[in-house]
């Protein structure tokens, strides 16, 4: 490792005890990695792929020592349950979907067997037969 990527570490080792401590100096506060990032005076996207492990460990001792759940995270949870509602909802529309070509095919199937001219259900006398009455 460089020279500048030891300082950049170090500087987000610092930012992380400032904001854990809640004493920050060049950014809002949050215990979010955008925060740290600028606590550190790195580019976000130098935590984010470089540093992954800082950020890691960011949010590792943010649960640990607060107590608290990542805003990150908090925000994924959401989306996973309502992923998961949009998806039992789907499946609920395919599954009525599925029931009601069940119940139009076997629909279909009857009115095809069934003879116009039957004795139990006589046509009445606006249908025409497709089929000629002498089958």
């Amino acid at each position: 490792m460089n020279q500048q990527h030891e300082d950049e570490r170090s500087r987000i080792r610092s930012a992380m005890d400032r904001l854990l401590a809640a004493r920050p100096t060049c950014s809002n506060g949050s215990l979010t990695a955008v925060a740290l990032a600028a606590e550190a005076g790195v580019h976000r996207m130098a935590l984010q792929k470089r540093h992954a492990d800082l950020k890691e460990e960011f949010y590792a001792r943010v649960r640990k020592e607060t107590h608290q759940t990542p805003e990150v995270e908090k925000r994924l949870r959401k989306e996973v349950v309502r992923l998961k509602e949009a998806l039992k909802d789907s499946r609920a529309a395919e599954a009525e979907s599925r029931h009601r070509a069940e119940q139009i095919a076997l629909a279909a199937a009857v009115l095809i067997l069934r003879k116009p001219d039957s004795k139990d259900h006589p046509a009445p006398g606006n249908v025409i037969p497709l089929r000629p009455s002498g089958d």
